[in-house]
């Protein structure tokens, strides 16, 4: 069993495929398909993907148990949760191999989709979604945040974009507020107020002049100002990063896309970032 899987590694003839169900109770029933020896006793391996210029630490081993011919599953369960990050999916004690890269199978994604995923009230609040990787490799992207608050509808209207969400681990309470920061420049910050709306629910709508105001634009061929969305959910409280993270997608930088705004030279839109995290971005225009 040999063949180069581009990652360092050596892979089997057939490589294993990883198919996923996401459960109601928030545990990841992984199956495998891998012609392996009845005498094999593989083991499912969850990696962190390490940070740009850093080793790997210690991923989470589960057994793999028989399922039928050529199959075995393993059930990661919903505690403890997986560290906030990227996590590749390996199959280890394959012989011969030090491990191999799982190909995605299908991803019954339908509670993620629903809401029924886990109970959303505990804290810190996890979520975790499978997902396929751009080489083609299965994988489970992991969020983990004592508070949260989730972004629901983004409207676009003239000159300013209304955001309605919903906090976890924290309430709006006098003195809250919507708390966007100039990336880089943490110390510029503008604020805007956020509308409770009962126990958990909020708004607020963001003014793209008072971000273009005193210099929160770039010049013309400078590179777009980014400006990073969070929610103070109270007088003195720590700020909150506003995201989209409770539903099936786990990239949506590219699926979620807002008008862009032009006002004179400069142009604002709001987008999600790699994290799925709410930013708004301003880019100066050439003039024509």
């Amino acid at each position: 069993m040999s063949g180069s899987t581009g990652d360092g590694t050596n892979g089997p003839a057939e490589q294993p495929r990883g198919a996923v169900t996401v459960q109601e109770d928030g545990r990841l029933l992984v199956r495998v398909h891998a012609p392996l020896p009845a005498s094999a006793q593989p083991r499912l391996l969850l990696q962190l993907r390490p940070k740009k210029g850093q080793p790997e630490r210690t991923g989470r081993h589960l057994d793999l148990e028989p399922a039928g011919p050529d199959q075995w599953q393993a059930v990661l369960e919903a505690a403890p949760a997986l560290e906030e990050g990227r996590w590749d999916a390996y199959v280890v004690g394959v012989p011969g191999e030090d491990r191999v890269p799982l190909l995605p199978g299908l991803r019954d994604l339908r509670t993620l989709a629903t809401g029924r995923d886990g109970d959303r009230r505990a804290t810190p609040l996890a979520v975790r979604v499978p997902y396929a990787t751009k080489d083609g490799r299965l994988a489970v992207r992991a969020w983990r945040r004592t508070t949260h608050a989730e972004a629901g509808r983004i409207t676009v209207a003239g000159d300013s974009m209304t955001v309605t969400g919903r906090l976890f681990g924290a309430r709006p309470a006098e003195g809250a507020v919507a708390s966007l920061h100039r990336r880089g420049q943490g110390s510029v910050v503008r604020e805007f107020p956020l509308r409770a709306e009962g126990e958990q629910n909020f708004s607020f709508t963001v003014g793209y002049t008072d971000l273009l105001a005193e210099g929160g634009g770039p010049a013309v061929g400078e590179a777009p100002v980014i400006w990073n969305v969070h929610v103070r959910p109270a007088a003195g409280a720590r700020r909150v990063r506003v995201a989209r993270l409770l539903d099936d997608i786990a990239d949506r930088k590219a699926v979620f896309v807002y008008p862009a705004t032009l006002l004179g030279e400069m142009s604002v839109r709001p987008y999600y970032t790699l994290d799925n995290d709410l930013s708004v971005e301003i880019t100066a225009q050439r003039p024509r």
